[in-house]
């Protein structure tokens, strides 16, 4: 299994803190904990079930001293979570492009080690 499918397979909350100051573009994803997709999936995850479970309390944040009442869950219903939900399938759509020809390349070159080997 390729390690795009397994990572799109295994998307989960990350089991540690995410640092995104990596020295060079490629530790950008070094591991699932520094990976801003699967932080994308997470927050969906934790709004959806922070939203189920709050029942209709309102939603208190840490940086404004006015709780988040059914305007704003509403809003985050109706148009953050769908907007979140529309990136991940578009992040999905890449991913299997991707693997598509990933898939592709290694058939050309197995294709061509067998033509290489049986002259």
């Amino acid at each position: 299994m390729s390690g795009l499918r397994w990572a799109r397979s295994h998307r989960c909350a990350a089991l540690a803190p995410i640092t995104m100051a990596p020295t060079h573009v490629a530790a950008a994803f070094a591991s699932p904990q520094e990976d801003p997709f699967l932080l994308l999936e997470s927050t969906l995850k934790a709004v959806e079930r922070l939203l189920r479970h709050a029942d209709q309390r309102p939603l208190q944040r840490c940086w404004i001293d006015h709780p988040y009442g059914e305007e704003e869950r509403t809003r985050l219903e109706e148009e953050v979570l769908p907007a979140i939900s529309r990136c991940l399938q578009r992040i999905d759509e890449i991913d299997h492009e991707l693997e598509l020809a990933q898939d592709q390349d290694q058939e050309q070159e197995q294709q061509h080690q067998a033509g290489a080997g049986g002259g």
